[in-house]
């Protein structure tokens, strides 16, 4: 690790202090995404009582909290939901990764608005992640289309200075092995090193093909990570 990589150690407070502060709502040092936009939620680096309590007063009773890789734990009171081990993998540098040739690339568009309701619909029938009806405003959104129908697609979701987290990676059951994944991660990586940005990810553990994806495409392993989530007392 070096100095450049230290906001990765905090990327969703890092997020919601910088880019992201307008997808914010704040309670003294406490911080999570606007209401359909993401569940994440940080505190600071070395949270105390005060931390946790406003926390808990800004999501309400009863709410959950997705803490993401925050090594920290609430109070005891806390509901544990969710405990899931993964990997924080950043793009090294050099060139872009190998991706298809630019007659596949044609077929990469940029999803707007109105393109919700398909990606929520492929969102429902692959499973990458936390998605609502306005993570979309996070960062930049692509698909594959085929014959006019959304079968792939992966965007921009964590935004700490000086990187951009490629998240929501997903595609059609029936529109698998064709190389939409790659095409969509690289069209991605492209569009962020084009920023003077460096793009990075998280992935489960037992994600294999997709560890297996984005190492054949030059990210690498910068640490583990454990993502949680709790509810709220």
């Amino acid at each position: 690790m070096n100095d450049a990589d230290q906001v990765l150690d905090d990327p969703v407070g890092q997020s919601l202090g910088g880019r992201h502060a307008h997808l914010a709502r704040r309670l003294g040092l406490a911080a999570t995404y606007l209401t359909d936009v993401a569940t994440f939620s940080a505190v600071s680096t070395d949270p105390d009582a005060k931390d946790w309590a406003d926390l808990a007063e800004l999501l309400g009773p009863g709410a959950f909290a997705d803490m993401f890789s925050c090594p920290a734990l609430p109070p005891s009171d806390w509901e544990l939901v969710f405990r899931l081990e993964g990997r924080q993998m950043i793009w090294p540098g050099g060139g872009l990764p190998d991706r298809p040739g630019s007659e596949s690339d044609a077929r990469v568009v940029e999803l707007d608005a109105d393109s919700v309701p398909e990606m929520l619909d492929l969102v429902a029938r692959t499973q990458p992640g936390p998605f609502w009806p306005r993570t979309r405003e996070l960062g930049t959104y692509l698909g594959v289309r085929v014959d006019g129908t959304l079968v792939a697609m992966a965007g921009e979701r964590l935004r700490p200075p000086g990187w951009a987290e490629i998240s929501a990676v997903c595609t059609a059951p029936d529109a698998r092995g064709q190389g939409h994944a790659a095409r969509l991660v690289g069209a991605l990586t492209a569009r962020v090193l084009a920023r003077g940005e460096r793009p990075f990810l998280h992935v489960a553990e037992a994600n294999t093909g997709a560890l297996a994806l984005y190492e054949r495409l030059g990210f690498k392993t910068r640490r583990q990570v454990t993502f949680q989530g709790f509810r709220t007392p």
